[in-house]
């Protein structure tokens, strides 16, 4: 099986080499029909590209090992990267609702061609392959990359199939839908982007660890008759995982020695746990 970083470097290549070719037809199909709502697809190619790029580069420099000056590793670069690539897609949301808008109020030269559908199919066809391959590896490894990366390709079949759409009503010489598909995709990739900024900015900004997790941590210390109490627990993203503290309550009376080596136990069990990378365990005498 595929290592976790492996898999996110693989989905970053596969992304960039499907999206330029979808990124070639659609923004050479679109421009000839002058379809607004084919070349804001074509942008949003070009956005995946940008994203698949910042995927590779991010991988790239969070899977390097801790070092003097980073003593818990790289990982956090896995979430600048994805605060990149929502910001990026945030900006090409707001460039295709202008032009979508100024299609709509001046008038549309759409042309309608059987090409266009053509193009549609070829193109869900391609995102829908990518998104069922993202998201197999998303469910292995639980990366905000590969997640980025398969929402993406969802979001894209939704969004060429709305093009595709627009483009039959062209046939019947409703031509002003393929303004209103235009806006509503930049809409759809304003919703996305943010999306990725929240998550990727909460964990930036050293969100704690979820519930469930913390509740884990709860089951394990109470194995140990010794400890009385958990008195605190705190906790640091480091990338995808997190360092976590823990304050105990023991008995006082009990040895130095005993009460290290029950804080080290209870280190030991807790860095199991998926989303943990390291535990620091302090002790309380009661």
């Amino acid at each position: 099986m595929m290592t976790r970083e492996s898999s996110i470097k693989r989905v970053g290549i596969v992304g960039i080499v499907g999206n330029i070719f979808l990124l070639i037809i659609k923004f050479t199909i679109g421009f000839l029909c002058h379809s607004q709502a084919m070349i804001a697809d074509s942008a949003n190619s070009a956005g995946d590209i940008f994203a698949s790029l910042m995927t590779t580069i991010g991988n790239k420099i969070a899977r390097a090992p801790k070092d003097q000056d980073h003593n818990f590793g790289h990982g956090k670069a896995e979430y600048l990267f994805s605060l990149f690539i929502s910001i990026s897609m945030i900006l090409v949301a707001f460039k295709l609702l202008w032009d979508s808008a100024c299609s709509l109020i001046f008038g549309s030269n759409f042309k309608f061609s059987t090409i266009l559908i053509i193009v549609c199919i070829i193109t869900i066809i391609v995102k829908f392959s990518l998104f069922l391959y993202t998201r197999r590896l998303y469910k292995l490894h639980d990366s905000i990359l590969i997640k980025s990366s398969m929402q993406d390709h969802k979001n894209d079949c939704f969004i060429t199939l709305c093009t595709l759409i627009s483009i039959i009503f062209g046939l019947y010489g409703i031509y002003w839908l393929d303004g209103i598909v235009g806006i509503g995709i930049s809409i759809w990739i304003f919703y996305t982007g943010s999306k990725i900024f929240i998550e990727s900015y909460n964990v930036l900004m050293d969100a704690s660890i979820d519930e469930t997790t913390k509740d884990m941590i709860l089951e394990l210390s109470h194995i140990y008759d010794n400890i009385k109490k958990v008195e605190n627990i705190a906790s640091a993203p480091v990338g995808y995982k997190y360092i976590v503290f823990v304050t105990i309550c023991v008995d006082g009376n009990i040895s130095t020695f005993q009460s290290h080596k029950l804080a080290d136990d209870l280190e030991n069990d807790i860095k199991k746990l998926d989303k943990v990378y390291d535990a620091i365990v302090h002790v309380n005498p009661v």
